[in-house]
């Protein structure tokens, strides 16, 4: 895991990740140390600012655990009063909004709340996957 926090440009975090149990707690742990960094020297303009941060990491990352096979990359980085999250994963497919199934427990929820807490989003596809750029007020 890279922290920056100082020098190259814009404060960022780079987390590259297996894909494997424990993968999401781990990069929601990374995320929060990146956050926690960042509000000493920027504090969050919003209340939830870093709660929804965290929420978005948690469904992409947990998106691609379950969607894409093998490692995923995370970045976050501070640029303009915005928190860009990153999610680089191995699968070609775009994601899509499924229905909710409360029964199941199979989900459906992720994409959804990317879309409502987002302030906006980019999928770009890449030869070997893609990655999802989520960007949020700070």
């Amino acid at each position: 895991m890279e922290l920056l926090s100082e020098g190259l440009g814009a404060p960022h975090l780079r987390a590259d990740f297996d894909g494997h149990p424990g993968t999401i707690a781990r990069a929601r742990d990374a995320a929060g140390a990146f956050l926690t960094s960042l509000a000493r020297s920027t504090p969050p303009a919003r209340e939830r600012s870093r709660d929804d941060v965290l929420l978005v990491v948690s469904e992409l990352v947990t998106n691609a655990v379950r969607h894409a096979p093998g490692p995923l990359t995370l970045c976050l980085t501070f640029v303009s009063g915005l928190i860009q999250v990153t999610v680089r994963d191995t699968s070609t497919d775009a994601p899509r909004p499924r229905r909710a199934d409360l029964n199941s427990g199979t989900g459906g929820f992720g994409w959804s709340i990317v879309e409502r807490v987002a302030e906006r989003f980019q999928v770009r596809p890449l030869p070997d996957g893609k990655e999802i750029h989520a960007f949020l007020p700070w």
